[in-house]
Order: structure tokens, then sequence, then C-alpha cells
């Protein structure tokens, strides 16, 4: 059986979309602490979608320019990273939004096949267990391609992170270090044999 192989080597370009719209998110500044403790294999870029409309079917023929940026956005991540505190016991609306955007108009999901990692951080015990597995089976339903292990439920206790991300903590540190090894292993796996457009 023949494979196909990597389209191009590293890096490889990750695009990190924050499941708050708060400036002051504890999930922004865990996404600050993932970028610094991972490989040099990886470029990182955020994905921003805070000027999105509340999405529509009837704009599907005139699909919104910050609809067809956040689209561009995701096409262009070799990878894409999902930081995301839990609402309510699922997901915040506005992510959720997103990403019913990248997925349409339907038969154009920009979701397909892209490798994804799934963390977030809470300041209670269960972090985001709940919002994660959410946030998974609506992943697993636009057939995006998700690392499943290591899982990453992250309480965020005052000054763990610092303001630059630095990590105070060193087994969390070492934690999310793996962590982001791991999504390098995966990433490349699925390059490897799913290669992009």
């Amino acid at each position: 059986m023949e494979i196909d192989i990597i389209e191009h080597e590293p890096p490889y370009r990750v695009g990190i979309i924050i499941g708050s719209l708060s400036r002051e998110s504890i999930n922004r500044l865990l996404a600050s602490a993932l970028q610094r403790v991972a490989p040099p294999e990886f470029e990182f870029f955020e994905i921003s979608y805070d000027e999105l409309p509340l999405y529509n079917r009837d704009l599907d023929g005139d699909y919104p320019q910050a609809a067809r940026d956040l689209k561009a956005a995701i096409q262009s991540a070799d990878a894409v990273m999902f930081v995301t505190p839990e609402y309510n016991r699922s997901i915040p609306g506005p992510l959720k939004n997103a990403i019913d955007w990248g997925s349409r108009p339907y038969g154009d999901n920009a979701w397909d096949d892209k490798p994804t990692a799934v963390i977030g951080a809470s300041p209670g015990k269960i972090g985001t267990a709940v919002a994660q597995q959410t946030l998974r089976s609506t992943l697993s339903y636009l057939n995006a391609r998700q690392m499943t292990s290591p899982e990453a439920y992250i309480q965020v206790t005052p000054g763990l992170i610092e303001d630059d991300g630095t990590v105070t903590e060193p087994e969390v540190e070492k934690f999310l270090r793996t962590f982001m090894a791991k999504f390098l292993q995966y990433t490349a796996r699925v390059l490897t044999v799913i290669p992009g457009d």
C-alpha cells in the first residue's frame, strides 16, 4: 500500500483559537504558555472570530467578509489548537458560532481533515472536561482529525502562569511541554497520511 509523503517539512503553522473573547481570559494566558513550551517546529498565529455575525443560513449566498477571513485563516493553518473555557457545561457560544461559520456553506467545510488539539483552563478542579467533550463531538462530525491523548484539563490557580507565559510549577510545565510535543508528532502523522490541498 502506497502512502503519500508530507507535502512540506516543518515549521508547521498552527492556528490558535481561544474560546473566550475576553482579553483577560486565563485561556489566553494558557495559550501563551503553550506557545512558550512548544517545539521549535511550530509557528503560531491566532485565528480571531470576534467580528463574526451570528450564523444564518440566509447569508450562505453572500458570505460575510469576516467569515471569509475566518475560513481563509483556518485553511492556511497546517493544524489548529483550541484553547477554551467551559461555560455552563458547554463551549462558549461565540466559539460554536465560529465553528459553524467555518463549516459552511454546505460542501465547503474548512475543518475537514485538519489536525486539531483541544485543551482548556478553568479555576475549578474539573477544568474544562465537559466543554472539551462537547467540542470534540462537534469536531468529529466535521471530520477534523483530533489528537485524543493526552487529554488536558488545566486548573489555573493565581500565579501558575505569569503574564509572559512562564509556567511557575515545574510539573505543570513538563505536562504542557509533553502535550505540545505529542501534538507535533500527531500533526506530522496526519499530514503524512492526508496531505493538504
